[in-house]
């Protein structure tokens, strides 16, 4: 038996397909995609633009429904599921970092972080909350910045905010689309590093989707898209 059978299985797509409706036209984005994401994976997704790097986050994220094919996470199919279900799990389970931070403006970075647990609505007390979200931004280096707002902000600190309110609610996944391309060259090695942290202190699942190919390079697993179609790299 070998050491992916023996893994547990975070998601498994199959026959994944997208496809969008611009006018009389149907654009196929994505085209019978077969995908295995294992616990504690940290997978790169590379291609050039417009492969479709991004609509399969968004499925296998729950944020978007494929045209064809299914979804299975921790063992349950997704589609069978109503959207509040989806949501819940997306709240508990996903962590989201994206290219552009999302950071809420009027919030400071500790409030920013604390969001996720406070939408949650879970029955832990609002002051273990802060303190989790205070260790947290200790973690990504922040300590001295939590009370700062995101215009206060360098886009290397907002981006390491965006990564703490990810990992607020110990998601089991963490899907990253291009987390360091709005930054220069010390920042983006500074979130390299610290998503590699992440897969080895807590064994979250890291995927991430780009077309920068220094990053796509860092991944344990890398995978690569084009044309609508995945596969693996040696």
């Amino acid at each position: 038996m070998t050491e992916k059978i023996k893994k547990q299985i975070i998601i498994q797509a199959t026959g994944i397909g997208r496809e969008y409706r611009i006018g009389k036209q149907v654009v196929s984005v994505l085209k019978n995609i077969d995908l295995t994401i294992y616990k504690h994976d940290f997978m790169t997704i590379s291609g050039a633009s417009g492969v479709g790097k991004s609509t399969l986050l968004h499925i296998l994220g729950l944020l978007d429904e494929p045209s064809e094919g299914k979804i299975a996470f921790q063992g349950i199919e997704i589609q069978s599921l109503s959207n509040a279900r989806k949501a819940e799990i997306r709240n508990k389970s996903i962590g989201f970092i994206f290219q552009f931070f999302h950071l809420l403006p009027e919030f400071s970075a500790m409030e920013n972080v604390l969001l996720p647990a406070l939408m949650r609505r879970n029955t832990t007390p609002v002051k273990e909350l802060k303190e989790r979200s205070k260790a947290l931004l200790d973690k990504v280096g922040l300590s001295h910045r939590m009370k700062h707002k995101p215009s206060e902000l360098s886009g290397g600190e907002q981006q390491r905010v965006a990564i703490a309110r990810a990992i607020m609610n110990k998601p089991d996944v963490i899907f990253a689309d291009e987390p360091t391309g709005n930054l220069d060259s010390k920042a983006s090695l500074e979130i390299q590093n610290l998503l590699y942290e992440l897969n080895d202190q807590t064994n979250q699942t890291i995927v991430i989707v780009t077309h920068n190919t220094e990053l796509a390079a860092i991944g344990r697993r890398k995978m690569h898209m084009s044309d609508g179609s995945i596969h693996e790299l040696e």
